[in-house]
């Protein structure tokens, strides 16, 4: 029939439903999805048109399979250990504090001061300023030390032992811009306390401030030049200043006495006061090592 009509029914006849072609498509899919291609595999070859089809759906529906790596990595091992807490850490730190004056002295009993000390002090202050040979210049004469208080003296009995011709002194000086005595202390109020406790050593004697405190030192300096002053207490400072405006005198001088062993509120002796100590060793520097050599003025540690 199918010649009759002129047509090629091989074409154009549609696959039945179940026929051979059709299983031998499916068969051909599901044995390569099944078993997969190798280099070495036996077999027919399918012909071109199924072959194309084939690789085509091979494509599309698997996926390709990753070529294992020729070097393999070993794994890392990674421990998590948990510090162990030592006992330096747990400890608490313990900072170095700086022993105060107060304890030092707690623990052990006050000793007065002695020649020794001021000597010392001269010696240190001026060592990195001075040659060998100037050190040696300044090393005080034992001679022009005074007796040093024993923590046992009022400041009337101490200057009482000290200079017991004080009343004749006291009546043969006239000078005036200068004074026979003096005392240096730290402070105005300490100045002041001195001075009220001076009333059973000085007699008639003229006492003066030299301190600035409210005092200015053009006043101070009008007084000595009008007056005759024996006695005189007051700051390292202000004496300084007095003896460089030529308002104060020091040849006529023969006592000076440092308050040395008592002690302010941070318990601190003058000469533990760095102000206080560049101010003494300045008017040392002012005439007062000369006149220690020369043996005309003595020097007291209260």
């Amino acid at each position: 029939m199918a010649d009759d009509l002129g047509d090629e029914w091989w074409e154009s006849q549609p696959a039945a439903a179940g026929s051979p072609a059709r299983l031998n498509k499916d068969f051909i899919i599901r044995v390569l999805w099944r078993r997969p291609s190798s280099r070495n595999s036996s077999g027919p070859k399918p012909s071109g048109d199924e072959e194309g089809r084939d690789t085509e759906m091979m494509q599309q529906d698997t996926a390709p399979v990753p070529e294992p790596s020729q070097e393999t990595k070993q794994p890392m091992e990674c421990f998590l250990t948990q510090a162990k807490e030592t006992k330096e850490e747990t400890r608490k730190t313990k900072k170095w504090k700086k022993k105060k004056i107060s304890e030092i002295l707690a623990k052990s009993e006050p000793k007065p001061g002695t020649p020794g000390d001021l000597q010392q002090l001269i010696k240190d202050h001026y060592s990195g300023s001075r040659s060998v040979i100037e050190l040696e210049e300044l090393n005080l004469p034992d001679s022009c030390f005074l007796k040093a208080n024993d923590l046992t003296h009022s400041l009337s009995s101490y200057l009482k032992e000290i200079c017991p011709k004080w009343v004749k002194l006291r009546k043969t000086h006239s000078e005036k811009k200068s004074v026979l005595m003096l005392i240096m202390c730290s402070s105005a109020v300490r100045a002041l306390e001195l001075i009220r406790s001076l009333t059973a050593f000085k007699g008639d004697a003229k006492v003066m401030k030299l301190f600035a405190k409210h005092i200015k030192v053009r006043e101070q300096v009008k007084f000595l030049e009008n007056r005759v002053i024996h006695l005189g207490v007051g700051t390292p400072g202000r004496i300084k200043e007095l003896v460089k405006q030529d308002g104060l005198n020091l040849n006529p001088l023969k006592f000076l006495v440092f308050d040395w062993n008592w002690r302010d509120q941070k318990l601190r002796r003058m000469m533990d006061i760095p102000e206080i100590r560049k101010e003494v060793f300045e008017l040392l520097d002012m005439g007062v090592f000369s006149l220690c050599k020369s043996e005309s003025l003595k020097l007291g540690l209260f």
